[in-house]
C-alpha cells in the first residue's frame, strides 16, 4: 500500500526535476532519434531454488544466490519521439541457473534441486527521460558531439512488455549431463516453454565520442511462469515413474534430513512455492550508436543555419 501513495509523489518529483534539468532544445535531442544499443550483463535468478540462509522471500534481493549469477547479451533498437520519451524494441539471449548446494538454510540444501536455463526472449519497453543534459557543441565536424565540459547524460526510469522462451535443464551427476527438464513432468504436470515479461528499471548513459553513448540498466522482470526452475508444487511419488532419470531428479533430496521423524520430501508435500512466480534481475552495460542521420556533413550545416536564424532573432 506504501507504494500506491508514493508513485504519484514520485511522479511529480520526477516530472519536476525533468523541468530543472532537461537542457534539450528540438535541434539537440533529435539528433539522436535512432540508436543501435549493444548490450552485455550479468543476471540474476529469483525463484524457488537456491537463495539466502533463510526460508525464501517472495521478490527479495536478499535471496539471490550469488554464485548463480548468469551471463546476457543484449540487441536494441531506440526510438526517440520527444525530449523525454522514448521507445525500445530489443532482443536478449541470457542464461539463469539456481541451486540448492548454495543454500545454507538446512531444508533448502537438503532439497538439493537444480536448475539452468538458455532463455532468449523479446522486449517493447517505454522510457521515460526525468533528468538529461544535452547541449550541443557546433565547433565539432559531427552533429551530436559534445565537449568535454557539457558530456551528453541522460537518467530514465522504464517499463514495458515481453516474450521469453526458456529451456531448464537439470544435473544428473551419475551420468554427468544435463537433461532437459520439461518432458520429464518432475511434477506431474505439463507447462509452456514460454510466459509473458514485465520488464520495469532505470538507466544512466553519457555521450562518449561524436556518435557512440555509454550507459548502464537496473532490471527487474516479472515473469508470469513458475516453470523457469521446473519447481513449483509438490512432490510426485517416485513410483509413477518409468524413467530413473526423470524419478531421480524430481527428488535428489537427502532423505536423512527430517522434521519431527517425519519426510520432508516425501510424496505430497512441498517442493516449491506455487503462490510465487518466477523473476529475475539484469545488471547491463550499453552501448548505443547513433544512426539518425546518414550524412552528418549536410545535417550539421542544416544545424548550424537553424541556430544561426534563431540568434537573429
Amino acid at each position: 500500500m506504501k507504494i500506491i501513495f508514493l508513485l504519484p509523489s514520485f511522479l511529480w518529483l520526477s516530472t519536476l526535476l525533468a523541468q530543472q534539468t532537461n537542457l534539450n532544445s528540438q535541434s539537440n535531442w533529435s539528433l539522436h532519434k535512432k540508436e543501435l544499443q549493444f548490450g552485455l550483463g550479468a543476471t540474476q535468478f529469483n525463484g524457488d531454488l537456491g537463495g539466502a540462509n533463510s526460508v525464501g522471500k517472495d521478490y527479495s534481493l536478499k535471496d539471490l544466490d550469488w554464485q548463480s549469477t548468469g551471463l546476457a547479451a543484449w540487441l536494441g533498437y531506440r526510438q526517440r519521439f520527444h525530449p523525454n520519451f522514448a521507445t525500445t524494441t530489443s532482443l536478449c539471449v541470457f542464461n539463469l541457473m539456481g541451486n540448492d548446494k548454495y543454500s545454507e538454510e538446512a531444508i533448502r540444501k537438503a532439497r538439493n534441486l537444480n536448475f539452468r536455463s538458455f532463455n532468449l526472449e523479446i522486449q517493447q519497453r517505454f522510457e521515460f527521460i526525468f533528468a538529461s543534459i544535452e547541449k550541443f557543441s557546433p565547433t565539432f565536424n559531427l552533429p551530436g558531439n559534445y565537449s568535454k565540459l557539457n558530456r551528453s547524460q541522460q537518467y530514465y526510469i522504464f517499463s514495458g512488455l515481453g516474450l521469453i522462451y526458456f529451456n531448464s535443464q537439470g544435473y544428473y551427476a551419475p551420468n554427468d549431463k544435463w537433461v532437459n527438464l520439461r518432458p520429464l513432468q518432475t511434477e506431474g504436470k505439463t507447462y509452456l516453454p514460454f510466459t509473458l515479461t514485465v520488464p520495469a528499471g532505470v538507466g544512466f548513459r553519457f555521450g562518449i565520442s561524436k556518435v557512440w553513448r555509454l550507459g548502464i540498466e537496473l532490471t527487474y522482470v516479472k515473469t508470469f511462469s513458475d516453470y523457469i526452475d521446473d519447481v513449483s508444487t509438490v512432490y510426485k511419488d517416485p513410483s509413477d515413474f518409468q524413467d530413473p532419470i526423470a524419478s531421480h531428479l524430481s527428488n535428489p533430496s537427502d532423505l536423512s534430513v527430517t522434521q519431527g521423524n517425519v519426510n520432508l520430501f516425501g510424496a505430497g508435500f512441498q517442493r516449491g512455492d506455487s503462490k510465487q512466480k518466477d523473476a529475475y534481475y539484469h545488471a547491463n552495460i550499453i552501448l548505443s550508436k547513433n544512426i539518425t542521420y546518414k550524412d552528418y556533413g549536410l545535417n550539421r550545416k542544416k544545424f548550424l543555419k537553424k541556430e544561426l536564424e534563431k540568434n537573429k532573432l
